[in-house]
């Protein structure tokens, strides 16, 4: 039940990370500073979020 937990923790903060990197995205005046802002945030955002699904998808439940 932890590694599940942890998958939805890693899902949530993941597209966080997402909507961050769109809402800059569609708020930037340009500028590198901003680009490399806009991939960061998409970058970790899609990283967290694959493997929270990821790993909900390969935990077994124990059923007791």
């Amino acid at each position: 039940m932890e590694k599940k937990m942890f998958g939805i923790i890693l899902t949530v903060l993941g597209i966080a990370g997402l909507i961050a990197g769109a809402v800059t995205f569609m708020s930037a005046s340009g500028g590198a500073g901003n680009v490399k802002k806009i991939a960061v945030y998409l970058v970790l955002g899609g990283i967290f979020f694959f493997t929270g699904i990821g790993l909900i998808r390969t935990t077994k439940d124990r059923s007791v």
